[in-house]
């Protein structure tokens, strides 16, 4: 699945970066294997999908292993502060990632400095239970 193809700025990535409580969105497919949309100056590495993925799914050691060493995301480094059933927040600084599992993909959002979090948060959340309604 690609949204990146069809839409200069594909619409779930248009909700996440239009809202104004996040400044850069990526979705990934839930096995941390394929970008399905991301912003252009948002690259997620390969193998840090992978873990992404691990995590959210709690594969292994991988949710502990965040919670202790971090996530990465797009090169940087967040403190995993918290690492739930489908989600994980992580923050460096003023600046932070929200991550949420869908059934088949995982939605990554940064909010910069100046955005609140909890607004990132409710905005990633609710495009998660919209995707889950409409089947991914």
């Amino acid at each position: 699945m690609s949204w990146q193809g069809k839409y200069e700025f594909p619409p779930p990535l248009l909700f996440l970066v239009g809202s104004g409580h996040v400044d850069k969105a990526a979705i990934i497919s839930a096995a941390g294997d394929s970008v399905w949309a991301t912003s252009s100056d948002f690259t997620i590495k390969p193998e840090e999908m992978k873990n992404i993925a691990d995590v959210v799914a709690q594969a292994g050691s991988a949710a502990d292993n965040a919670r202790a060493n971090g996530i990465h995301v797009a090169g940087e480094r967040y403190v995993a502060f918290r690492v739930e059933d489908r989600s994980v927040y992580g923050r460096q600084g003023q600046t932070g990632v929200v991550i949420v599992k869908t059934k088949q993909a995982i939605i990554v959002g940064h909010y910069r400095e100046g955005q609140l979090a909890g607004n990132a948060t409710q905005t990633v959340e609710a495009l998660a239970d919209y995707l889950i309604k409409a089947g991914y």
